[in-house]
């Protein structure tokens, strides 16, 4: 039996764990404040919400001593929403004996499973994780799973990090999923995909791109008022000339898996996760960059460049297998037996 906690923000911490999750050998809960997935196969335990850990959030925290110290990133005194969803966790931890738990991502999770004696693997991110609450959660899991090719290192990781690594390379729910041509407009047709997490991008920075485009069909997916959200952007996706995202780890992989041509623009997110998505994938040559939102001036020029980038190239990033690899690892350490302790990963 293996724990799978998910991370409520945004979509992409759900997509991971459903794709991990298909190709698991043995049993599988997820737990999560948001609601069950139509295609997760296993237990779902839908997780109270603890209205914890973002910045709307602060001011209600202040004096609550939200950190403990510094040592963690949400545990609030006496806060009833954290404590009703770890107590959840724990009594199923105690009436199942589970063989392995996964945080994505929680270092609050993973410190609580782990002192139930119960070994956790952690989902890892990029960025700078050195605050003594990644530390913690990095330095005490079995292993670690990076969804990002190992040639594109996370910089200033240690040593004994880096050692139980699994570089499972990006990977998505559309993984092995066939093309879907679409029809031809005769027009360059740009998607941009903002996603559910927040984008700080205003409906006229979209319109004023657009207008300054004559020449491209736009559709505008996710973000402010002039976007629509679409559970299977697929097709859009695979008929798209460009895809306009930001650096989060699902977006990066869904571009990646149509293999379309993409212009990526970093959001600001806690320890700079999406700005070091952009600069891995902009060192590599496999997106065109822009850390901020361009001019609308600039985009005709911005397009065309992207369009003559080769999208087969993304298969560096995303190899295709990406989910198996992570479940391989999951199955392999929840059959270790506990004399055997940490297995040899990287």
């Amino acid at each position: 039996m293996i724990g799978y906690y998910v991370h409520h923000q945004g979509r992409g911490h759900l997509h991971r764990a459903v794709c991990v999750a298909r190709h698991l050998r043995g049993p599988v809960v997820g737990f999560s404040s948001l609601p069950r997935p139509a295609d997760w196969t296993g237990e779902w335990v839908r997780l109270p919400p603890d209205a914890g850990a973002t910045d709307e959030d602060a001011p209600a925290a202040e004096g609550l001593d939200p950190t403990a110290g510094g040592r963690l990133h949400w545990v609030p005194r006496h806060h009833a929403g954290l404590r009703d969803r770890m107590g959840l966790i724990a009594d199923w931890i105690t009436r199942t004996a589970p063989r392995l738990f996964v945080s994505d991502v929680s270092v609050e999770m993973a410190v609580m499973a782990r002192l139930m004696g119960i070994p956790v693997v952690v989902s890892a991110m990029r960025g700078d994780r050195s605050d003594a609450a990644h530390r913690l959660g990095y330095d005490m899991a079995e292993a670690l799973f990076a969804p990002w090719p190992e040639a594109v290192p996370e910089s200033g990781w240690p040593r004994h990090w880096l050692d139980k690594t699994v570089h499972t390379g990006a990977f998505s729910r559309y993984d092995g999923r066939p093309r879907v041509p679409g029809p031809s407009s005769g027009r360059g047709e740009v998607v941009v995909m903002l996603g559910a997490g927040g984008s700080g991008i205003g409906a006229d920075d979209l319109r004023n791109a657009a207008a300054a485009t004559p020449d491209w069909s736009w559709t505008f997916l996710g973000g402010p008022d002039t976007g629509r959200w679409v559970d299977d952007p697929w097709p859009l996706l695979c008929r798209a000339d460009v895809v306009v995202t930001h650096a989060g780890q699902n977006a990066i992989a869904e571009c990646a898996a149509a293999r379309t041509p993409a212009i990526v623009i970093p959001q600001d997110r806690p320890h700079g996760e999406q700005h070091a998505t952009a600069r891995a994938l902009r060192d590599t040559g496999l997106a065109t960059v822009r850390f901020t939102w361009p001019a609308p001036g600039e985009w005709p020029g911005l397009l065309e460049q992207a369009r003559k980038g080769d999208g087969e190239r993304w298969s560096a990033w995303a190899p295709g297998d990406g989910a198996r690899r992570a479940a391989r690892l999951l199955d392999r350490l929840a059959a270790a037996t506990p004399q055997e302790g940490r297995v040899p990963c990287a």
